[in-house]
C-alpha cells in the first residue's frame, strides 16, 4: 500500500502525493484516485500546477473549500453524481 500526503497552505496551494490517477478536473472539482479511495477536492479557480503520475504527485492552486475521501466501492456512483 502506498502512502499519501496532503499539504495545504493558506487554502491556496495544495500538494498531494500517492496519486494513482486524476479522474476528473474542473475549476470547481478535482477527483484524484489514491490507494483504495478517491479524494474529492472542491474549490474555486482550481488549476493544476504540477502533474506527475509516474511519481504520484499533484499540485493545485486556487481556493480550496473542502476535501473528502470516498471509499473505493462507492467511488463510481458518487463521482458520476458529482460531475453532473
Amino acid at each position: 500500500m502506498s502512502e499519501s500526503q496532503i499539504i495545504l497552505k493558506d487554502r491556496k496551494m495544495l500538494s498531494v502525493t500517492g496519486v494513482k490517477d486524476v479522474n476528473a478536473f474542473t475549476e470547481e472539482n478535482v477527483v484524484l484516485t489514491l490507494e483504495g479511495c478517491s479524494l474529492i477536492i472542491k474549490g474555486e479557480n482550481l488549476h493544476v500546477g504540477k502533474l506527475d503520475l509516474e511519481c504520484g504527485e499533484v499540485a493545485l492552486d486556487g481556493k480550496v473549500n473542502s476535501m473528502q475521501y470516498i471509499k473505493e466501492s462507492s467511488d463510481k456512483s458518487f463521482i458520476k453524481r458529482l460531475l453532473r
